[in-house]
Formats: structure tokens, sequence, C-alpha cells
């Protein structure tokens, strides 16, 4: 028991970093012996267990949270909120797109691969119409939105039920006004008991976190030397321009220090970046920006879990990139116009699609076909698709811990403006 407990107090983050690096070296080596496929096996289930957990919360998580967020503020303050965040997500999402271009053309991408051509049977992939993915929001039914884990649907059902309970807690009847306290205070428990539930699976976490990195390590090794080395460096320069000249600049605007952000924000980014999933992270996202943060519940139980479905700062920098990678390798680069079309693609296609491991991949497929490159099995196109999908899981890591911290950073500057956000956490 003694060194249970040793490992139990141990800081999390410590825990998750040596997990981290031990991962790393371990799949290097047994990639460079030749047991990529034993890791495969035997390792990656413990990762993907970890990833199991965080999204077994997740569906209960937002539901719970976001009525307890939506009871327990005003309709129109709920609005002014909803505008806000909205506004901020669709903005990073432009400027992020922008970033992965300029930084596509400044490290000219793909130039220099002659890839052959080809003809095969196409591969579809609609871009979603603004109609369709508005309509899809509100659910047909909440429970089966529930069980097939649409958390757009689920995120609307469960504002419009907070908002009710509001109405139904200020009736002057006791009977209604008694309903609506109790429903209150059961999803006010289940929202809590998610928490402590959370806390346990973080102590997990540094297993999941070594099973991950090695599986990774293990298939991959030092594959992304010569012209895919070009996109990945490409794509993490382009995420810390992000974080550098869009995040940092918009909270010293708001009067919050970036450093003390970064160092809050930490626990998530890291989780974000060994488990690719920005759903799967929100459990933790949600805990940092309550314990470490300071922002009050009814704000980021609303904002955390729109910006998990909708805000893909990241994926929409790696489409910019990737696009120019492809159109490159194959002779045909993009003119002005359409990469133009690729900013508006990408930022549309970001609101439809989940935050979920490889869900960039998806989204590239749409970009590519919004700009006339179709993927048909085979051609150019595929070969080059082929390429970046090589290194993706590579990609992943770092554009989802963007992801993450993006929607950490819209929650923060709205629960200032707000007056929302416990300001002696800061001066710690």
């Amino acid at each position: 028991m003694g060194l249970l407990r040793k490992y139990l107090d141990y800081p999390v983050l410590w825990k998750i970093l040596w997990g981290l690096i031990l991962g790393a070296v371990f799949g290097l080596i047994m990639g460079y012996l030749g047991y990529a496929e034993f890791v495969k096996t035997y390792i990656k289930p413990l990762g993907d267990l970890f990833v199991r957990l965080l999204k077994m919360l997740v569906m209960p998580i937002v539901l719970a949270s976001l009525v307890v967020g939506a009871a327990s503020i005003s309709p129109a303050r709920l609005g002014r909120v909803g505008v806000k965040i909205v506004l901020y997500y669709l903005l990073t999402s432009a400027f992020a797109v922008f970033f992965g271009l300029l930084m596509g053309n400044l490290f000219r991408v793909g130039t220099g691969i002659s890839l052959g051509t080809g003809e095969g049977k196409a591969i579809e992939a609609q871009p979603p119409s603004l109609v369709k993915t508005l309509l899809n929001i509100v659910p047909t039914n909440p429970f089966a939105s529930l069980s097939n884990g649409d958390v757009l649907p689920v995120i609307f059902f469960a504002i419009i039920l907070g908002i009710a309970l509001t109405y139904l807690i200020n009736k002057d009847d006791e009977r209604l006004k008694n309903a609506g306290t109790t429903l209150l205070r059961a999803f006010d428990g289940l929202a809590e008991a998610m928490y402590i539930i959370v806390a346990g699976v973080m102590q997990y976490a540094p297993i999941g976190v070594f099973a991950l990195i090695a599986y990774v390590m293990a298939s991959q090794g030092l594959k992304v030397v010569g012209p895919l080395a070009k996109v990945v460096v490409a794509v993490y320069v382009g995420l810390a321009v992000q974080i550098l000249l869009v995040y940092f600049v918009l909270l010293k605007v708001f009067g919050i220090d970036p450093l003390k952000f970064l160092k809050k924000a930490k626990d998530a980014m890291l989780t974000a970046f060994v488990t690719r999933s920005s759903s799967g992270t929100l459990p933790v996202t949600m805990r940092v920006a309550e314990e470490e943060m300071g922002i009050d519940r009814g704000i980021f139980s609303f904002t955390l879990p729109l910006g998990a479905t909708i805000n893909m700062d990241g994926t929409a920098l790696y489409q910019g990139v990737t696009v120019l990678f492809v159109a490159n390798a194959i002779g045909h680069p993009l003119t002005p116009s359409q990469q133009l079309i690729v900013v508006l693609t990408a930022v549309l296609a970001s609101i439809g699609t989940a935050g979920v491991p490889g869900a960039g991949a998806i989204m590239l497929a749409m970009v590519l076909q919004s700009v006339g490159l179709d993927l048909t099995a085979g051609s150019p196109v595929a070969l080059a698709y082929a390429m970046i999908l090589g290194i993706d899981a590579i990609l992943d890591m770092g554009r989802t811990m963007v992801n993450v911290t993006g929607d950490l950073t819209g929650t923060t500057i709205v629960a200032k403006t707000e007056g929302e956000i416990d300001l002696s956490k800061w001066e710690q």
C-alpha cells in the first residue's frame, strides 16, 4: 500500500510525462527490433483502454454539466455568451487555415515529389452543407443522440432542458418549483460524480500514455524524414504560430497572462496530445477550467463541449498544409482563389467534424474535393493522400492539442468579459 500511496501522491503531470518519454523510447526500440506488431497487439490495447475510459465520461458530462450550466444563468446571458464564443471559434479557425496555407507555401511542401498517374474508382467525401449541419443540431431523438455520441444534438437538448428548468424553479407553484429543483440537483449530482471518476481515470493516464506513444513510435519510427518531414515541421511551426500570435495575443488583449494560462492548461494540452481526441479530453479540460483557472461552471459547461465539437483550429491549420502538399506533389499548385476555397471549406467542415482521432483525415478528403482534387483509387491524389495518412498520427497529436488549447483560450476570454472567473487563482 505504501508504494501505491506514493504513486497516487506523485503529481499526475509528471507521471504522464514519464509515460510519454518511456513510451517513445520503448516504441522506437521495439520498432527497430521488428516488434511493431507485438506492440500493436499487446501494448496498444492499454492505450485504447485509456481513450475508452475518457470517452465513457464524455456524454454524461456533456449532458449533466450543460443542463446545470444552462439552468444557472439567465437565457439572455446564455445567448450573449453563445454569440461571443461562436464568433471566437469561427474567427480563430479562419486564422488557423490561413496560417496553414502560409506555412505550406513557405516550406513549399510537396515540391520535388514525382508521383505516377493512375485511374480508379472515385472515393466520395461530401462536404457538409450549412443547412444540413444546422438541421442536424436539432435531435429527432435526444436519447438516440446520447447513445450514438452525437455531441451537437445533445448540447442543443441539454441547453433547452436547462433553460426549461430555470423557468420551473422560478414558478410560483410549489409543486413545479420542487420538481425543477429536484431534477436540477440530480443532474448536479451526476456531474459531480463524473468529475470524481475523471480523477480516478487520470491515475491510469500514465499507463495509457505509455501505450499510445509506444504504438505510434513503433509503427511510424523515423519515417518522417525526407519530404514528409517538411509537412511535419510546417504543421508544427504553424501550430506554434497559432498559439503565439492568436491565442497569446487575444489573452494579452483581455488582460490575461499567457504564460500563467499555459501553466494552468498543461494537463489538458498533454492529455489531448497523447489521446488525439478533443472529445475524449473534455473531462480533463473541464476540470482544468474549474480547478486551475477558476472559471464559473455556468460558462465552461457550455463553451467547452461546444468547442470540442465545432472548434478545430489545429485541424483546420493541418488542412491548409496538407492540401498544398497533395496539390504540389501531383504537379497542380493551387491558385489564390482555390486557396480561399480551402479556407472557407475547412472552417465549415470543422463545424460538422467530430473531435475524435483521425477526424482530420476525413476533413482532408472533403477539402481536397472542394478544390477539384478528387480521391480516386490509384490516382496521384490518392497516393499523396496515403503519404499524409502515413504520418497522420504524428500530425494529429499536435493539432488536437491546439484544438483543446483554443477551446480553453476562448472559454477564459469569455469568462473574463462576463466577470465569471476567480482572478485570485491567477495571482498564485
